[in-house]
């Protein structure tokens, strides 16, 4: 396994349970999320920049 830290911009959305899934998705994309954090919001724009550290199987 190899870990990487990540970042992603997500689009802010109506409540935090359909947040905290498209968060979820997103990261799992790049990998499998041990950990992540959401460390900016950019309200006018309406993007949550979340950093997070991810695993993928050595290839």
């Amino acid at each position: 396994m190899t870990t990487h830290f990540i970042t992603a911009e997500i689009d802010l959305q109506e409540t935090p349970a359909e947040l905290l899934e498209v968060i979820e998705t997103e990261l799992k994309k790049k990998g499998e999320p041990l950990r992540w954090a959401v460390t900016s919001v950019d309200v006018n724009e309406q993007k949550a920049t979340v950093e997070a550290v991810v695993t993928t199987p050595k290839s």
